[in-house]
């Protein structure tokens, strides 16, 4: 029997997992948290067999938990992620499993039959320099992408336009295209939300309705309705509202971006989430 602990910030993601984790008679889950420090305190007081980490947590906090265990008591750790660059350039060459969102019960039973195979054939060692490896390659990838000008083009009446991605304060679907919002001007590319997002990686994209994605660089301000929704103020000038369906997931990212007035050591500490 293996215990299983999940890390995912996305409640959606965390139920698939579990899910399939259920159908498996040798996994036992142990423990399921949607941040990072959270997990942390959970796996040092009870070291997991097998650890389901998604990357892009906050930014890449996925790797500085990676890097935060002990390598005494390292599990086999299958990475999540919804960015195929990590995949192919970190893993595909390495012993270290991953999934790449989003993924079917086939390729999830592959993973697994890999971490079996792995759990009875690696030293701590071995795995240790094996995660070192992949994580400082996860590392430069990100790196890579935070250096590049990734560019899109999208059209405003009879003209296309290039856009910097770190332009674009919201991106909203409509029918078969998305409206891309830069200041006070909108662009329309033919292209679904989920296409956007993946063009739009780079930045920090947070998903506030089934229909909208806001660029967190661009936020200004950040209000409650009576309700509970949030309302955001972006830099030029447009407002928009969280969905009641993605509340609880945009309350806990914002929860994550706050600090303490003061930590035990007499410094800034982040608030938990």
């Amino acid at each position: 029997m293996m215990d299983v602990i999940i890390v995912d910030d996305e409640p959606a993601a965390r139920r698939t997992l579990r899910e399939c984790c259920e159908r498996e008679p040798d996994l036992q889950i142990v423990g399921e948290f949607g941040d990072t420090r959270s997990a942390v305190e959970a796996i040092r007081r009870r070291p997991p067999h097998l650890l389901f980490l998604d990357i892009q947590i906050d930014s890449l906090s996925g790797v500085a938990l990676a890097r935060s265990l002990d390598p005494e008591t390292l599990p086999l750790i299958v990475f999540v992620t919804a960015y195929h660059h990590y995949a192919l350039e970190a893993f595909e060459v390495s012993a270290v499993d991953y999934l790449l969102k989003p993924f079917d019960d086939e390729r999830f039973r592959k993973t697994l039959a890999r971490v079996r195979r792995r759990r009875d054939a690696e030293t701590g060692a071995e795995r240790s320099s094996v995660l070192n490896s992949v994580l400082a390659q996860i590392e430069r990838s990100a790196r890579v992408l935070s250096e590049a000008r990734p560019r899109i083009l999208a059209e405003s009446g009879s003209r296309m336009h290039m856009l910097d991605v770190e332009q674009v304060e919201l991106v909203e679907s409509d029918r078969n295209y998305v409206k891309l919002t830069v200041g006070r001007e909108t662009f329309h590319a033919r292209s679904t939300l989920q296409q956007a997002e993946k063009s739009l990686q780079s930045q920090p994209l947070l998903r506030i309705s089934r229909s909208c994605l806001i660029n967190m660089n661009h936020v200004r301000e950040i209000s409650r309705t009576p309700r509970g929704d949030f309302i955001f103020v972006l830099a030029g000038g447009t407002t928009v509202t969280s969905s009641e369906g993605c509340r609880d997931p945009v309350r806990q990212y914002l929860e994550r971006l706050k600090l303490n007035p003061m930590g035990r050591d007499g410094g800034p500490e982040l608030a938990p989430s």
